[in-house]
């Protein structure tokens, strides 16, 4: 049992991460997407990590000509990824296999910043988001994309599945709007002016199917009822610098995290009157990735660009509610 309070850290010299992401099948395994010159220039890295008793150790790493933005993990088979990349390509990876990517998707014209595979039983479909100000629709058998939703009118961050409704995904993007679309109508449902600011990034509540949080340059996160988009159902504030990503807590219903390029990871419980609940400070750079895992009600990961990756179980997820 690992002591709580005690963080795991692997170094990654020269590359500089922008997601983490829990394997949804084996516990303690983590993908990160890293980039060279913080995304500027530069190769892209893609490092497969595995926890042991005695910390965290790299089990592999794949490589491509330009930085990594995103990853997500396949729901279907343990083995396999999909990453995104500044060159406007999305990667399919095999983590058995020590060679390049299986098959390489390039159809967006600018970065794509954001990749996500569905959740839902019964459909196996990833979605992009691009700097194109288009999010397109991929089946990974499929060679070419299925479709492209087009309606923002600016980047695009942050494109996530919804873990109940099938076909439903939201994006969120510099034009300060979080819509949501639906696959099955190739159109836009809800247009949200959620910020008068650039969102950065969006999730879905896991217990609620209405409630989404965004996180924008502002500062805030702000949670949405998607029965009644005119008001947030609530704000959080103490970031003070954009917030890079937010995620919702697999375990709790009213908990989330969020980080920052004001280098702190925070942990909230908006149904609390105080809602912060925890501030950790261990980064020394703008801190990109950051998720909760799905086998661990307490276990947490991050990543920054001071190249370091981190898994830790935060104080107050390890107190009893």
């Amino acid at each position: 049992c690992i002591v709580s309070g005690a963080v795991r850290t692997l170094r990654v010299p020269g590359r500089h991460g922008y997601a983490a992401e829990f394997s949804p099948y084996l516990p303690g395994r983590l993908a990160c997407a890293a980039a060279q010159h913080y995304g500027i220039a530069g190769c892209g890295t893609l490092l497969i990590l595995d926890q042991n008793e005695s910390g965290l150790r790299l089990f592999r790493s794949f490589d491509w000509n330009d930085g990594l933005f995103d990853v997500t993990w396949s729901e279907n088979n343990e083995h396999i990824l999909v990453t995104c990349s500044g060159d406007g390509s999305l990667q399919l990876w095999d983590t058995a296999k020590a060679t390049g990517p299986l098959q390489v998707y390039k159809e967006h014209t600018q970065e794509v910043y954001s990749v996500d595979w569905s959740q839902t039983r019964g459909e196996q479909l990833v979605v992009s988001g691009s700097w194109d100000q288009t999010v397109k629709l991929w089946d990974p058998t499929v060679g070419k994309s299925l479709c492209t939703f087009r309606g923002h009118e600016s980047v695009i961050y942050s494109t996530i599945w919804s873990p109940h409704i099938p076909g439903c995904f939201a994006s969120a993007s510099g034009d300060q709007t979080l819509r949501i679309w639906d696959v099955k109508s190739t159109g836009v449902r809800i247009v949200v002016p959620a910020h008068q600011a650039e969102i950065l990034s969006c999730d879905w509540c896991k217990y609620n199917e209405n409630l989404l949080v965004t996180g924008a340059v502002d500062c805030s996160l702000r949670g949405w009822d998607l029965r009644n988009v005119r008001q947030p159902v609530f704000e959080l504030l103490g970031h003070t610098y954009a917030i890079r990503r937010v995620k919702f807590s697999p375990f709790h219903a009213s908990v989330l995290a969020s980080c920052s390029y004001d280098f702190t990871v925070r942990f909230w419980n908006f149904s609390k009157p105080d809602p912060l609940l925890e501030t950790v400070e261990h980064h020394t750079e703008f801190t990109c990735g950051l998720d909760l895992s799905l086998q661990s009600p307490t276990q947490v990961a991050d990543c920054a660009w001071d190249e370091t990756i981190k898994i830790y179980d935060p104080v107050c997820l390890t107190m009893p509610a």
